[in-house]
């Protein structure tokens, strides 16, 4: 290399990295390189001498920079700007036709124009550039929380680490999709096999699990690639009013984005794209379970707005589930994390749905006897997408002479709690809530919640790692913490471990509400553990409780009472119990029965929307002060819907219902005079 002042080699420099950002895009998002493997690498090996002999033109977003780094303990989180919702799912031609009529009379029009595009099978992801310059990653996660996965999407090379504009925008948040396209999937497996190591069950398992790999280094061995669907937040984009355009823009940034997408007009352009895009399928480079459709023009979009988690003007028309025949060798039970017994089947190896399957969930002791499964029968087992496996139906012809019936376990296997189910459930539950590893987890968590015993800092992460490091066992175990133990966890300091132990100690002194909320039981809530605070007084009486006392309480009915009966009948709940009072948990206890008093008494309130003064919290400790009641929930028993902005489903329900509907000055009022103006 010829020796170059730093004004010749910054000008080289920037000269390679858009070689090699072209030569990356011409690879891996067009499929049709310019120039031989030999001269990229001879180009790459240049841009690093460079910057080795010069450091100070060393940037973030160089094309060298995308593996660097040690390997990290754990993944960040990232709160989404805009949240990632998910799509509502279309099956039948009839479904379909049901949502494109939604669609124009709530558009006031005679035919819709759509965008269509595959639905690809991989991990869906946002990017985040700022003045042109990627910044950030994150996976969806729950749609409003993400996991940081940064230094592992800079070794895509299909992302870009700079927009191809001149004025690139202020913010940019790309949404799209992490996959591996089927022939890298297969050279992939091919060189596990070689190496006697584990093969991937399919492209988008061997996707996620690249993605979410602690060493970037590892990611960057792995065959993954990209493709845009979407925009989140914009700012400083050129005028965009339609998806389609969006995604045009997109590509002109040099973008991966699907070929395949189109603009069609009314139910029968999505039924023929529907049709077309089936057929085209396993000729497609990567795996997809069905389509998706979304108005096209943004103000429609903004017009149709959204309904719960999913917007209104978008839906995902799902291929038909894959099937294969196998036998069911046995069927036994897993303990789930709310004590939900589910019998699954273990089947006979059997490939479907582009995985091997050996599992399969049969959802309920009902659902068994109403299909007729028993051990040793042959049956047609569905995957569609990521659902879990299921068995669809057994071919009774082939059923053998030995063929025998499952009986459902009366003890738990994990714990050796009793099982019941309940006359309004067809799932059977584990009754040691606060005993039983399967639930310990979820069983800790919930009580250290802030509407339970409120303890700040032990939330589901932590819990995992004092869990799965065996420290914690029951829920009497996290008193016994110190700040040795803490300290010595990942990403624990001193200070994060002694602000964890003042947690604790201060969530001993609390009330007898939270402490039977933060229990757990099933049914009980936090309007119920009020209530049963308020009639008992205290924990002993509510303990030695029959049925007829429990039913005597505000609002509890059979299913309820038989709830709370059948946690307090068993001893290691019991035992885990002492063990917190042991532990210093204290309360002041009343005489019990006490009744609600104020203007509300004996009135259901629900809250949907935002309100433009009170929080929901606020609202609700409002109602509750006057002794009304609020639920989650609206039906022919609610008196009113409190509706903010941007209500949803809650609202709509109680305009079907006839529910009184009041807004914040009404129930402000209700609460100063006991009725709505």
């Amino acid at each position: 290399m010829p020796d170059l002042k730093l004004s010749s080699a910054e000008l080289r420099v920037l000269e390679l990295r858009g070689l090699i950002a072209r030569y990356d895009y011409e690879y891996y998002v067009l499929d049709a390189p310019s120039v031989p493997d030999s001269e990229y690498d001879k180009i790459y090996r240049e841009l690093q001498t460079l910057e080795q002999a010069y450091p100070s033109l060393v940037v973030a977003d160089s094309p060298t920079q995308r593996v660097s780094g040690t390997a990290t303990n754990a993944f960040g989180s990232i709160t989404h700007r805009q949240a990632m919702l998910s799509l509502n799912n279309a099956f039948e031609q009839s479904e379909l036709e049901a949502f494109d009529k939604r669609i124009r009379e709530a558009l006031g029009v005679a035919q819709v124009e759509y965008a269509v595009e595959p639905k690809f099978d991989g991990l869906a992801i946002t990017l985040t550039y700022e003045h042109g310059v990627f910044i950030q990653g994150a996976t969806r996660g729950d749609g409003y929380t993400g996991e940081d996965v940064t230094h592992n999407l800079r070794t895509l090379r299909a992302i870009p680490m700079r927009l191809n504009c001149e004025n690139p925008p202020q913010l940019l948040e790309v949404r799209g999709e992490v996959l591996m396209l089927k022939r890298d999937f297969d050279k992939l497996n091919q060189a596990q096999l070689a190496k006697g190591e584990k093969l991937f069950a399919n492209p988008r398992n061997a996707a996620a699990g690249s993605l979410r790999q602690l060493d970037a280094k590892v990611t960057a061995t792995r065959p993954l690639t990209f493709f845009a669907y979407g925009l989140g937040v914009a700012e400083g984009v050129p005028a965009l009013t339609s998806h389609g355009a969006a995604m045009d823009y997109l590509a002109s940034l040099h973008f991966p984005v699907s070929s395949a997408r189109a603009v069609v007009r009314g139910v029968q352009g999505l039924s023929d794209y529907y049709e077309k895009i089936g057929q085209q399928r396993q000729q497609l480079p990567f795996d997809i379970d069905g389509v998706v459709y979304k108005v096209n023009q943004f103000n429609q979009q903004n017009e149709l707005g959204f309904v719960s988690r999913a917007p209104r003007w978008a839906v995902a028309h799902k291929f038909p589930a894959q099937e294969a025949l196998t036998l069911v060798e046995d069927i036994t039970v897993q303990v789930g994390r709310t004590g939900a017994i589910t019998p699954v089947a273990r089947l006979k190896p059997v490939f479907v749905g582009g995985v091997t399957v050996t599992n399969a969930t049969l959802h309920n002791e009902d659902e068994i006897r109403r299909k007729d499964i028993l051990i040793g029968d042959t049956v047609s087992v569905r995957r569609a997408g990521d659902v879990i496996p299921e068995v669809v139906s057994v071919v009774v012809e082939k059923r053998p002479a030995h063929a025998r019936r499952f009986e459902m376990p009366t003890v738990c296997p994990e714990c050796g709690s009793h099982i019941l189910k309940q006359a309004d459930e067809a799932v059977a539950r584990c009754t040691g809530g606060l005993f039983c590893p399967a639930q310990r987890k979820q069983a800790i968590t919930h009580y250290a919640s802030r509407r339970a015993m409120d303890i700040e800092g032990l939330g589901e992460k932590l819990v995992d790692q004092l869990v799965e490091a065996n420290l914690v066992h029951t829920l009497a175990d996290v008193y016994s913490l110190d700040i040795h133990t803490l300290s010595n966890l990942e990403r624990m300091a001193e200070k994060s471990a002694q602000n964890i132990l003042d947690a604790l100690n201060a969530s001993k002194d609390t009330t007898l509400a939270r402490f039977i909320y933060a229990l757990g039981m099933r049914n009980v809530g936090e309007a119920t553990a009020k209530d049963l605070a308020k009639h008992f007084g205290n924990l002993n009486a509510l303990m030695a409780a029959s049925i007829e006392d429990l039913l005597e309480v505000n609002d509890v009915g059979p299913i309820v009472a038989e709830s709370i009966k059948n946690f307090f009948s068993e001893e290691h709940n019991k035992s885990v119990i002492a063990a917190l009072l042991n532990a210093g948990i204290h309360w002041v206890e009343t005489e019990g029965k006490q009744q609600a008093t104020g203007n509300l008494v004996g009135k259901t309130f629900v809250l949907t929307g935002t309100l433009p003064n009170l929080a929901r919290d606020d609202a609700k400790a409002l109602i509750e002060a006057a002794g009304g009641k609020v639920s989650g929930s609206v039906s022919k028993k609610t008196d009113f819907v409190v509706a903010g902005a941007d209500a949803g489903s809650k609202l709509e329900k109680a305009q079907l219902l006839g529910v009184a509907i009041i807004d914040e000055a009404n129930l402000l009022a209700v609460l100063a005079e006991g009725e709505a103006s």
